[in-house]
């Protein structure tokens, strides 16, 4: 569910000019998402929202300044650590397990984080393809997550 959730905001912010949690919760109501303001706090900043200075309006962070790149690193950290199960790789190609709903919020975590190795991710529910450059950084990024899983 959580990711469902997380999907529509996006769709929402970036359709409308949302400029509060309130106004962000009752349009997720109208579209049968019931959630507290402590849930959408934390999906605001595991999503990596912020306000327009033009509207206070919500918006992805954008830029590759280098203090976004530490949160980045730190969210992929975070996300590892919460949602990755289980890491197999076939030649350049990992395949990471999650629990079920809990697949997209790992592969934004990915994305975002701008990994050299990473060449894109498919992220289905509880399933995330990984593409690597090529199959030696594949085994690298492998033993960086399942290291990064264990802390």
């Amino acid at each position: 569910m959580k990711s469902f959730r997380q999907a529509a905001i996006l769709e929402l912010v970036e359709r409308d000019a949302i400029s509060s949690q309130e106004m962000l919760r009752q349009r997720l109501r109208q579209r049968g998402f019931v959630a507290t303001q402590a849930t959408l706090s934390r999906d605001i900043k595991e999503l990596g929202l912020v306000k327009r200075s033009s509207d206070g309006a919500y918006q992805r962070q954008s830029g590759d300044g280098p203090w976004r790149a530490g949160a980045a690193e730190a969210q992929l950290r975070r996300a590892v650590g919460e949602f990755l199960r289980r890491v197999d790789q076939v030649q350049q190609f990992l395949v990471l397990r999650t629990d079920p709903g809990q697949a997209s919020v790992l592969a934004i975590a990915i994305d975002r984080s701008t990994l050299p190795e990473v060449v894109g991710t498919i992220a289905g529910d509880d399933t995330i393809l990984v593409i690597a450059r090529d199959e030696r950084r594949a085994a690298a990024l492998a033993r960086r997550l399942e290291r990064l899983a264990r802390q």
